[in-house]
């Protein structure tokens, strides 16, 4: 069992995060702070059930694809560039992992990015997969790779009102 994730803050142990990728465990101890204060992205946390220690984060930021970059579901009727929300990144521990806590993120980054859109507007949760695993994962929950890419995924906001109003 987790905790809701909530936003990270100076308090949080994060020094011994190692969720198997050096480059997401690197990020969450080196720059998710500083990001935090300076405003470029938000980053959420969630611990086991009486542990202090952090199980698994994600972060969003606001951005924008352009049209020529984007599939003709997201470029239709939409302003260029096209806002969206990036999933910027999204970890679990290995001690954590195969318990549902990379699902249970996912949820809330959804509920969270339906609150941002509603408030400033965006069309769709954007996330660049860091491996094939991952591809995987974000298509097991309705997103889908962008043309011409690997391992660039979306999911319109309406499909994410969608898939939310099926959990809760």
């Amino acid at each position: 069992m987790f905790h809701r994730p909530r936003p990270i803050d100076d308090d949080d142990e994060l020094d011994g995060f190692d969720c198997g990728e050096p480059s997401l465990d690197d990020w969450l101890i080196r720059l998710a702070r500083r990001n935090e204060r300076n405003g470029s992205s938000r980053t959420f946390v969630s611990s086991a059930v009486g542990e202090h220690r952090i199980a698994g984060y994600y972060a969003v930021a606001m951005h924008a694809l352009v049209h020529d970059r984007a599939p003709s579901r997201l470029r239709r009727n939409s302003p260029d560039p096209i806002p969206v929300i990036l999933l910027g990144r999204l970890a679990v521990d290995s001690r954590d992992q195969g318990r549902g806590l990379g699902a249970s993120l996912l949820q809330d980054a959804m509920l969270r990015c339906v609150a941002a859109a509603d408030a400033v507007g965006a069309l769709a949760i954007v996330v660049d997969a860091i491996d094939d695993d991952a591809v995987a994962f974000y298509v097991r929950w309705g997103f889908t790779l962008m043309p011409d890419s690997r391992r660039c995924l979306y999911l319109l906001m309406k499909d994410v009102r969608a898939t939310i109003a099926t959990i809760y």
